[in-house]
């Protein structure tokens, strides 16, 4: 993807690599969403190499935990949601893949986001039924 660096942390090795890849080319057909997770697991890439991990195993719930708390300082609770949905889809894809043992954000809880008001509006009676 362009403007991003790859994700070094997944690209450790061939079978880590292949994984990541498939999960990107067959699993999720919109490119839009894609990209969006491409984007989120690069930033958590960037964000493990900065603590000095490399290596996915050493990936624990508790760096997600971290990582996604970091967020919440500086993103909205649904940009936050948005970032931790993908990686729990890609370890989850690397677990069934058998690159890992097990997904380190699987017991990591997103932050509450409630919607009290849609913005749908509510149409009168007349208007529902086409009168």
């Amino acid at each position: 993807m362009e403007g991003t660096r790859p994700p070094a942390l997944f690209l450790a090795d061939a079978k880590s690599a292949e994984r990541f890849l498939e999960f990107f080319v067959a699993k999720i057909r919109n490119k839009n969403t894609r990209r969006a997770y491409y984007k989120a697991v690069c930033s958590f890439s960037d964000w493990c190499e900065g603590l000095g991990l490399f290596d996915l195993a050493g990936v624990k719930p508790i760096n997600v935990a971290a990582y996604v708390e970091g967020l919440q300082s500086t993103h909205s609770r649904p940009t936050v949601k948005q970032h931790l949905a993908p990686l729990r889809m890609l370890f989850d894809w690397l677990v069934v893949g058998h690159v890992m043992e097990v997904n380190p954000a699987h017991s990591v809880r997103g932050p509450k986001h409630v919607v009290k008001k849609g913005k749908t509006p509510v149409l009168a009676a007349v208007e529902r039924i086409g009168i």
